[in-house]
């Protein structure tokens, strides 16, 4: 479990509405997704990480909550060797150990703080609307060739799509998918995942790289079809 899920999971119930924003909820600063991340707004409480869509190095999770009481009653602990004081060291409030477990911590949100000063707002909304861009050509090109299918929409900037064989039956290709990943990423090619998609195995690349190009993708096709055929050829000889 992440800081962020197990700090979501200890909030009391009437904080309300919880959003787990992962790197999903940083669309709002592209226009083309904002509109449809309008529901955020009705949120008690919203995670989100840095680290993710707007390329700050790990961890930089962020946690917004509407109202500072209801938090603090969750996790806010003082004992005794902890109690606070108007002078010396113990004097001014809020300490860190109440928002969460952590006693102290280190000055994390300088690297988030520098990375909005120096790129701005604009310019990171820019990027996750090219990787958005990015994925919908993913899926023109696992469109147009005959040994993949498209397995869920592309809504922003995920693309998951099956690789398969003619005659092929499921759970052979959910084998010959999770493989093909397996040596993409032992060769060095690439690093797409797995998932689960409507009970079979897919091929999920989610693309939040701001180094990412298009010349990278065409690679990308080009080598799960090399695979997948090495692969089903090393399967044919050995039946």
């Amino acid at each position: 479990m992440t800081w962020k899920h197990w700090l979501i999971s200890r909030r009391p119930k009437s904080c309300g509405c919880k959003i787990d924003g992962a790197f999903g909820a940083l669309g709002v600063l592209c226009e083309q997704l904002r509109a449809r991340l309008t529901g955020i707004k009705r949120a008690d409480s919203l995670a989100f990480d840095f680290h993710k869509w707007l390329h700050v190095n790990y961890d930089a999770s962020f946690i917004l909550m509407r109202s500072e009481e209801l938090h603090r009653r969750a996790f806010s602990e003082r004992p005794e060797y902890l109690k606070s004081a108007e002078r010396g060291l113990a004097a001014g409030n809020s300490w860190p150990v109440e928002y969460g477990p952590e006693l102290s911590r280190g000055f994390r949100a300088l690297k988030i703080w520098t990375q909005l000063a120096e790129h701005g707002t604009d310019k990171l909304g820019a990027l996750i609307a090219q990787n958005c861009a990015q994925a919908a050509y993913l899926k023109t090109l696992v469109d147009a060739h005959s040994c993949m299918t498209m397995v869920a929409q592309v809504a922003m900037n995920i693309c998951c799509f099956r690789y398969f064989a003619s005659g092929q039956d499921e759970p052979a290709a959910d084998r010959l998918n999770d493989e093909i990943v397996v040596q993409l990423q032992i060769q060095g090619l690439a690093a797409p995942s797995t998932t689960i998609v409507h009970g079979r195995n897919a091929i999920r690349v989610n693309i939040t790289n701001h180094r990412t190009t298009r010349a990278d993708l065409d690679m990308l096709i080009q080598e799960i079809d090399r695979v997948g055929q090495v692969l089903l050829s090393a399967t044919n000889r050995l039946a």
